[in-house]
């Protein structure tokens, strides 16, 4: 398996507007990628890419914009923020919002920068010490120390689909369940319904390029046998 730089581009138009160089290295990398983690059928491909595509906003999101408002904050956060008063002090403070409801979970220390540093990077908006030092054991790439490394487009894929595999995603995938796909990578079932909506898109694209050279095979396949049965047909009257 390996992406198609069209269909990427074409799925993905505004897909450099973040990170120049982006699409040119999921493609490049995408082959070995897809190898490495067993992602070998176009239906594997095409939940990998939905999921992708939803986390990082067809990579215009690639890192989490922690920048609320007081009033975005409440419907967010209703437990953390509950009243104007409690929110104001974050509001337009990305590093101090971050901070506030990141640390003292998924591996973050609490008085720590942990929740700014972790925040969601990468295809999978992978969040927390413990989301990235998951991603450093099983790529080798340190992106602990190296947080940016999440979205740099040699390691971008790579790190997303490592996050798909780890979390549990492929033998839901393997069933073609976008909901169980969903609840693993993202803890519950939030935006299903765009993800079911990249599912489609990317089910049809894959599969558009793997029919075409289907029709070719079975097209040749029926002129031969076509063939034969005419020269069987003249044998017969002879």
């Amino acid at each position: 398996m390996k992406l198609d730089g069209n269909t990427l581009r074409r799925l993905w138009p505004q897909g450099d507007s973040r990170v120049p160089g982006l699409l040119s290295g999921m493609v490049q990398s995408s082959e070995a990628v897809f190898a490495r983690y067993g992602i070998t059928t176009p239906l594997l491909a095409a939940h990998v890419m939905a999921q992708i595509s939803h986390e990082c906003g067809a990579g215009r999101d690639v890192v989490e914009n922690m920048n609320y408002s007081a009033g975005r904050m409440m419907q967010v956060w209703p437990s953390r923020f509950p009243t104007m008063a409690s929110a104001g002090p974050y509001a337009g403070n990305p590093r101090a919002l971050a901070n506030k409801v990141y640390n003292g979970r998924m591996g973050n220390a609490v008085g720590s920068d942990d929740g700014w540093n972790f925040r969601g990077r990468g295809g999978s908006q992978t969040t927390g010490r413990e989301g990235y030092e998951r991603v450093r054991k099983a790529t080798g790439i340190d992106v602990v120390s190296h947080p940016e490394y999440l979205i740099d487009p040699r390691y971008f894929l790579t790190c997303a689909a490592s996050d798909f595999i780890n979390c549990g995603c492929l033998p839901f995938a393997k069933a073609d369940d976008i909901v169980g796909v969903t609840r693993r990578l993202n803890g519950g079932t939030v935006g299903l319904a765009e993800r079911k909506a990249w599912l489609a898109k990317w089910k049809a694209a894959l599969r558009c390029v793997a029919g075409d050279s289907a029709v070719r095979r079975a097209t040749a396949r029926d002129r031969i046998a076509a063939a034969g049965a005419r020269t069987a047909g003249s044998q017969t009257h002879h």
